[in-house]
């Protein structure tokens, strides 16, 4: 692999991760108004649900940025986005004045998780912690 895929893959990798670890950065000092929300969707256990989403999010976001165990964070973070995009960003259960935002948030959901199943699959390139295959 040559320097600039090597940089392309770190590139892509720190803004794949940007998202999710300021999100779950500003869910810390967010967290009673977080859980309020999540609780209000139907959530159980919303405190110990927000609880495990700041930990994905921040610590696999974090993980994603060094290329340390890259793989297996991009898959957890597969699994809280595809449960997240469907209870928050139900486009088609909302009023019509809401719908078009929600689905355009669901939409980008879909194309994050495809660039984090294609971290999943070829690993974290040249410049990470893991240095695996790609």
């Amino acid at each position: 692999m040559n320097a600039a895929v090597g940089f392309a893959a770190l590139a892509g990798r720190i803004l794949l991760a940007v998202p999710f670890v300021v999100s779950g950065y500003g869910k810390i000092g967010a967290f009673a108004a977080t859980a309020a929300v999540m609780a209000g969707k139907g959530l159980p256990l919303a405190d110990v649900l927000l609880a495990l989403a700041i930990v994905i999010e921040l610590g696999g976001g974090l993980a994603l940025v060094i290329g340390w165990m890259t793989r297996w964070a991009a898959l957890a973070i597969i699994v809280f986005t595809v449960v997240a995009t469907l209870v928050f960003h139900n486009f088609w259960a909302v009023p019509a004045d809401q719908a078009m935002m929600q689905q355009i948030s669901f939409m980008k959901n879909v194309s994050i998780i495809g660039g984090l199943l294609l971290l999943a699959a070829f690993g974290p390139g040249r410049y990470a912690v893991d240095r695996g295959p790609g």
